[in-house]
């Protein structure tokens, strides 16, 4: 069992920055990936970023690709996820997630922080 624990939400306005972080416990051995979604009001749960836990390869959803920086500590088993030049469209409830393997999808999923932008 891994229980991903996310902090670092807020409130900020249109142009600055924020960094979430998302710390993962309670399994010994590495997993495959860790990622961010994010939920809007009114909308479905999407992709913002990940990151392979083996070599750090990362990937960005189109609309934050250049803003958003995630970066992995792997003797924290910890991710952070940077946030740049961010937009009252990013307002949303980001939730860290665990994917256990490649054969998986993402399965461990955290409580989610609230990033609040304002215009």
């Amino acid at each position: 069992q891994v229980q991903p624990v996310e902090s670092g939400g807020g409130l900020v306005q249109a142009g600055g920055s924020l960094r979430l972080s998302c710390a993962a416990s309670g399994r010994t051995f590495s997993w495959f990936a860790m990622g961010w979604f994010r939920q809007a009001p009114g909308k479905e749960r999407e992709f913002v970023a990940s990151i392979t836990w083996s070599d750090g390869f990362t990937s960005y959803a189109d609309s934050v690709r250049g803003r958003f920086t995630l970066s992995r500590d792997i003797a924290k088993n910890m991710v952070s996820l940077q946030m740049s030049t961010l937009k009252p469209e990013d307002t949303a409830v980001y939730y860290c997630a665990v994917r256990s393997s490649l054969l998986t999808r993402f399965d461990y999923w955290g409580q989610g922080t609230q990033v609040t932008v304002s215009s």
